[in-house]
């Protein structure tokens, strides 16, 4: 008879806090709790009150549990917790997942293929996945996401946990999972979270001698008063306040017949005289003795499966018909030890890991190595091919039998399939065992070598890959030169992609060593492609020079080979680097990238490919419909990463079309994912979009910041640099009126690009540069000739500006119709871009207004109500400034009152008078903000004068310094 309490004892102050984390979590104020303590303490049934008490509340109640057979499944606990979602799918509006469901058919195979991207499969963005569905899940109601055994969890499920455990306080979920107090993984993870304020770890203390009464009292079917002081004195003494243990010290009592029941109490017969857990040992085995040998056989053979064991193997080891299979389980002593799984069909579980550790106490050696080889054949047989997880249960048993090499093939088979599933961590743990018990043929240790390199890589354990790859060639005989090659060429682009160049470098080095001088070209083409890839980080004018060589030689040789995948790389790069030299031929690039990758049925390459392609649309013609086209098929297919590209790019383009609220729709979440899915490249682009957006609206010191934070981060600083100089600081330069520090930006973007050429095409160097200089000199007819008929001044972005300029020189030079039609085309050219549409206008204007040719005063009013209007008022000022300069009346802006802050309102600061002091911050003088505003140094000097009394400062150092408190950027 095996007696448990009816009631929860000594933990009312978990369940509270428990009953408070469903409710915040209902309203959409996630958290973790982690439960801890030792076996038998009451975990596990604890987490059973959490799950009632959200049963009650109504919420989504997902359950899962450590693998049953030790860490070595992938996904395994998180797998069973997801799959409830299948059998009730209007809890869930599934559609919203977007690329994140296909992702998830990792856990819920239900929901399809995985996404086949290395990249969108990765653990993060796989968490990512489980977090949204969780939180689609609890919209509304809440969700409560228990995890049991966590001990027994594989890398990849601690991972998953890890993410979750930073990024559920933002969503209707509430995490609780159970772990041993043993050192584990888990348990490490959980005490960091704590240490970090991001969870909650309840250490569940023993019962003391007075919750131990009630314990026993609850099992006796009563109160504390029934339980005789004996009773309760051998309990404290012999249990240590362990739930589990007091409950088994009971039953034995009872079924002894040493605690019998006289009416309405309890009373003790013998001597009490107990030692746990050797006496629960010797109390088992002594109701063993009295078995008929087929249930104490299937007892064992149980035990040798584990804690939660299949019937069907159980079955086949035992011989049992289905009838006297069940009849043993669900009668006598099995039936007091084990019982149905909850979480799987055909499983039964026992009840607590002490009693499985008894049962095999009771087994000889010879007998568990009979019983556990005996498991691995029948487990062979009725899972013929050994899928999922009975290729670890098999290695495990014939490792418990004594089979060594058998186990070390089983864990290798084991370990590349879990690096197939995108497993690395778990691929590493099965492989690194696999390697030390194959240690005698050194064969089939190559091959697992081998294995466990591409695992290392994968998992981004670079400096063991090394090792790794090191131990390979020491082998030698192993795996011939060209396996080989293909190793270092793999590490090599594991190093390129976590930007350690010069590593990636010396691996491609060995790799032709390897190979040989005179290697087939097919061979060659893999290392040419990374090489060429490395190539790009490094200083230099002609890298990309010899970046094009290798990357078209490896595209022919792909071609002809066949080598799909490496055609694919190759091209691309070459679509990039074509850019800027000839656009027509970058187009053409990808589309041959694009059209192998739809006859290789590489889904996708095809979907890497369109974004290129529509990135490669937006930058010729400003179109976004194929970008946009590539962000959804992107978010069908699971392709996370392609489609955070795609937005990245989207993204930028709105903000030079001047839509910077549109910009920030997309940049804000954007950036916010993929810096929690670490895609480092994506989020660097998306910080540059961010600063340019701040230096296209004139607000300098939000550029700045994020420019701050972009170096902060790293990053390539040589691709940067146009995009730093051209695009973000000479335009905030020209908002701010300050053309000779455009100057200066536009020189230090072209030098940067001299220093280390650049796949960026839209620099200033064909662009606003040509503007600039057609204004403000020296002309250079020649210069200006070359530039604009270079190829990638017909990239639309960088085409207005050389339109512009062609009518500036025009209407300088006296052609009237060729400078108005110029000044036409650019317009049309210009009409996506509102903001460098009118910064246009602006200069144009003035130009126009000197030389005696257009209409610069329609153009100036045009270009001063746009600023005006954008809040950037030092154009705004100049606008009406050359108004007044060409006779005409000008209407006062003095509708800014609003944005000057309360305290300097209500001190009497005018609207002229603080845009003054706005300049003031960047500690400007006179001469300065007067040639900003369009103003005479004498004015200037009269409103800081007005400025320093009205504030009561001092003087104009401390005025200054009340402008960099007060005035808002």
């Amino acid at each position: 008879m095996r007696t448990r309490a009816v009631a929860m004892v000594g933990r009312d102050r978990e369940v509270e806090t428990l009953r408070r984390t469903l409710s915040r979590a209902r309203a959409g104020q996630g958290a973790t709790i982690f439960l801890v303590g030792e076996a038998g303490i009451g975990r596990s049934r604890l987490a059973a009150v959490a799950a009632q008490l959200a049963a009650t509340a109504e919420m989504t109640l997902l359950r899962g549990r450590g693998s049953a057979i030790g860490p070595m499944v992938p996904f395994r606990s998180l797998s069973e917790a997801l799959l409830s979602l299948t059998r009730a799918t209007d809890l869930v509006p599934v559609d919203e997942l977007g690329p994140y469901r296909p992702i998830l058919g990792r856990l819920i195979p239900e929901w399809g293929a995985p996404a086949a991207d290395p990249e969108a499969v990765s653990l993060v963005v796989l968490a990512e996945g489980v977090l949204r569905l969780t939180g689609l899940a609890g919209r509304d109601k809440g969700c409560l996401l228990v995890l049991d055994d966590l001990q027994h969890a594989d890398a990849e499920t601690l991972a998953v946990i890890e993410y979750l455990v930073d990024n559920v306080a933002s969503q209707p979920t509430a995490l609780v999972g159970t772990i041993r107090a043993e050192s584990c993984p888990a348990l490490d993870l959980a005490q960091a979270a704590a240490q970090r304020g991001d969870c909650l770890l309840i250490e569940l203390d023993r019962l003391d001698e007075s919750e131990l009464r009630t314990l026993a009292g609850s099992c006796l079917g009563g109160g504390p008063e029934i339980v005789p002081d004996e009773v309760a004195a051998h309990l404290w003494a012999n249990s240590a306040g362990n739930p589990f243990l007091a409950e088994e010290l009971i039953s034995g009592m009872i079924d002894t017949g040493l605690l019998i029941r006289v009416g309405d109490r309890w009373r003790v017969t013998g001597t009490l005289q107990t030692n746990v857990p050797a006496a629960f040992a010797r109390r088992l085995a002594q109701r063993l003795d009295g078995l008929d040998p087929p249930e104490r056989e299937l007892l064992a053979v149980a035990a040798v499966l584990g804690r939660r064991f299949p019937l069907t193997v159980l079955q086949a080891v035992t011989g049992l018909d289905d009838r006297q299979l069940l009849r043993h389980l669900h009668g006598g002593l099995a039936a007091e030890l084990v019982a149905p799984d909850d979480q799987t069909p055909d499983w039964y579980a026992f009840g607590h890991p002490l009693t499985v550790e008894a049962l095999l106490g009771l087994l000889t050696p010879a007998e568990r190595s009979r019983l556990a080889l005996a498991a691995a054949d029948a487990v062979a047989t009725v899972h013929p091919g050994l899928p999922g997880e009975w290729c670890q249960l098999a290695a495990l048993l014939r490792l418990d039998a004594g089979d060594r090499g058998g186990a070390g093939r089983l864990l290798a088979e084991a370990g590349e399939r879990a690096l197939h599933a995108g497993a690395a961590d778990s691929a590493v743990r099965l492989l690194e065992q696999a390697r030390d018990l194959v240690a005698d043929d050194d064969t089939t240790r190559a091959g697992v070598l081998e294995s466990l390199f591409y695992a290392l890589v994968e998992a981004g354990l670079i400096e063991r890959a090394l090792a790794s790859v090191g131990a390979l060639d020491a082998l030698g005989a192993g795996l011939d030169r060209r396996r080989r090659a293909a190793l270092h060429t793999r590490l090599a682009w594991a190093a390129n992609i976590a930007g350690r160049t010069a590593d990636g470098l010396a691996q491609i080095d060995i790799a032709r060593r390897l190979l040989g001088p005179d290697a087939p070209a097919q061979e060659c083409a893999p290392v040419d492609v990374v090489a060429a890839h490395l190539l790009l980080d490094l200083p230099g004018p002609e890298q990309l020079v010899r970046a094009e060589q290798m990357a078209r030689r490896a595209a022919t040789v792909a071609e002809r080979a066949p080598l799909p995948i490496v055609a694919c790389q190759a091209w691309q790069l070459l679509g990039a680097l074509a850019r800027g030299r000839d656009p027509d031929e970058a187009t053409a690039c990808l589309e041959r990238a694009r059209s192998i990758a739809v006859e290789h049925r590489l889904p996708i390459w095809e979907i890497h490919s369109l974004v290129r392609l529509g990135n490669d649309d937006a930058v010729r013609d400003g179109d976004l419909d194929r970008l946009e086209q590539a962000r959804q098929v992107a978010a069908g297919s699971g392709a996370v990463t392609a489609g955070y590209q795609a937005e990245s790019s989207i993204a930028l383009q709105v903000a030079l079309r001047g839509d910077f609220a549109g910009a920030a729709a997309i940049v804000d979440p954007a950036l916010a994912a993929t810096t929690r899915l670490n895609l480092l490249e994506t989020v660097e682009h998306l910080q540059l979009t961010r600063a340019i957006a701040a230096g296209h609206q004139g607000r300098r010191r939000e550029m700045e910041s994020v420019l701050a934070e972009v170096r902060r981060r790293g990053g390539n600083p040589a691709q940067q640099g146009p995009k730093v100089y051209g695009l973000a600081r000479a335009f905030c330069a020209l908002l701010e009126e300050n053309r000779p520090r455009a100057h200066e930006e536009l020189t230090r973007a072209l030098a940067a690009e001299e220093e280390n050429p650049s796949i960026f095409p839209l620099s200033g160097r064909y662009g606003l540069r040509l503007l600039l200089t057609a204004v403000d000199g020296p002309a250079d007819p020649v210069g200006h000739r070359a530039a604009v008929a270079a190829p990638a001044a017909r990239l639309r972005w960088n085409q207005q500006f050389g339109l512009f300029a062609d009518a500036v020189i025009a209407g300088r030079a006296g052609d009237r119709p060729r400078a108005e039609a110029a000044l036409a085309e650019a317009l049309r050219a210009a009409q996506p871009y509102q903001m460098s549409r009118h910064l246009g206008l602006r200069l144009v204007g003035e130009a126009a207004l000197a030389d005696g040719w257009g209409e610069p005063v329609r153009w100036l009013r045009t270009a001063e109500e746009y600023f005006h209007g954008a809040d950037v008022a030092a154009v705004a000022s100049a606008c009406r400034a050359l108004l007044r300069r060409a006779g005409v009346p000008v209407t006062q802006r003095r509708d800014g009152a609003d944005e000057i802050p309360a305290t300097l309102r209500s001190a009497g600061v005018t609207v002229r008078e603080y845009e003054i002091l706005r300049l003031l911050i960047d500690r400007l003088g006179n001469r300065e903000i007067a040639d900003r505003l369009h103003l005479s140094p004498r004015t200037v000097e009269k409103h800081v004068a007005r400025l320093i009394a009205k504030t009561g400062q001092p003087d104009r150092i401390a005025l200054s310094e009340l402008a960099s408190a007060t005035v808002p950027t």
